[in-house]
């Protein structure tokens, strides 16, 4: 465990490094912004890596993995997700599943969803080896911390950014284990090499596991990370053991709860909106200003993000950290607390 803690707490250390280097780029008149035909608000997110796709292959049933190849590469800790942006101007994100140490290619996988919003679909049938993609990140708001012991549950696609984790783990002769599910082993990926890095450490399991099974004998302390349906991290934080910490990684967003309706003021255009109960706030204002950028809908990729000047904020995103909470929000999901909110529109 000293040398997991180690390396922890050096990665630590260098990222928090890499941020404050990005803020001083940022402040430079020469940084570039997105490029809108309208200016509509003072936020602003960089433009991400040109990379290009190397290779393409078949990782499970439904799930293609690809690896992303650049030069100097920004580094990444397990956890971590790239922001892919699609031939579409769609944003999608992923978990990085490859190796941290290459700085040279990213890897990703995505399984199809056939009944989503088609950002999957449009992976699957468009990005194919010598296809170029742009890419914002990495991010990671799923970071492996030091712990006595560790037991994982991952379900289906949710394996991805586990996978980086139990490699680390393994290396440096930690105590975890993994419990593996899907609806079957061939629409599970990685599965193979899973089994063969952790031995009897791993129990791959048919449908959602029995909680019993999968906390029983687990010591004080442990650190439990789990990403997969919202029913499976529902049902590990209902059963999860006292005196240990439970980390949850979303690849949709978490119910929203009871939504009221609200005014917004856009300042600087000079409206007033009324947000209705089952209306979001970027609905309502793109009826005002269409040109305000959007793309996932569900507060995962930022792009939507806007300055707010007054009122209390109903943050339901899952990217913002603490101090971007403070004046902004992303309005495709996020709403007031109150009655009024005003924007920097």
């Amino acid at each position: 465990m000293p040398r997991l803690r180690t390396a922890v707490l050096v990665a630590g250390a260098a990222l928090l490094t890499r941020r404050a280097m990005r803020r001083r780029i940022q402040a430079s008149p020469l940084w570039p912004l997105p490029a809108l035909e309208n200016p509509v608000s003072g936020q602003g997110r960089p433009r991400g890596l040109r990379l290009l796709v190397t290779e393409r292959a078949e990782a499970a049933e439904g799930v293609v993995r690809l690896t992303l190849k650049g030069e100097d590469l920004p580094v990444w800790e397990p956890g971590a997700h790239l922001d892919l942006v699609l031939p579409s101007g769609l944003v999608r994100q992923y978990s990085l599943c490859g190796d941290p140490a290459d700085p040279s290619s990213y890897t990703v996988a995505a399984r199809l969803v056939e009944d989503g919003r088609g950002g999957s679909r449009e992976v699957h049938e468009q990005l194919h080896e010598g296809t170029e993609i742009e890419v914002r990140g990495p991010r990671n708001r799923f970071p492996l911390t030091p712990a006595p012991s560790y037991v994982f549950v991952a379900g289906g696609i949710g394996i991805t950014p586990v996978l980086p984790m139990v490699r680390a783990l393994a290396a440096a002769g930690a105590n975890w284990r993994l419990v593996y599910c899907g609806r079957s082993r061939a629409s599970m990926p990685f599965l193979e090499e899973v089994e063969e890095l952790g031995g009897d450490r791993v129990a791959v399991v048919a449908g959602v596991p029995d909680m019993a099974d999968v906390f029983s004998g687990v010591a004080e302390g442990t650190a439990v990370y789990c990403c997969g349906p919202e029913g499976l991290m529902d049902a590990v934080a209902q059963a999860l053991p006292t005196g240990c910490t439970l980390h949850l990684e979303r690849f949709a967003p978490r119910a929203r709860g009871e939504a009221a309706a609200f005014e917004a003021e856009l300042r600087r255009t000079g409206r007033t909106l009324t947000v209705a109960a089952g209306q979001s706030l970027l609905a309502a204002v793109r009826e005002e200003l269409p040109n305000v950028p959007y793309s996932c809908e569900q507060g995962f990729c930022g792009t939507c993000q806007q300055r707010v000047l007054e009122g209390e904020i109903d943050h339901r995103d899952e990217l913002l950290t603490d101090a971007e909470r403070e004046d902004s929000m992303l309005i495709c999901v996020s709403r007031c607390r109150g009655e009024r909110l005003v924007l920097d529109l």
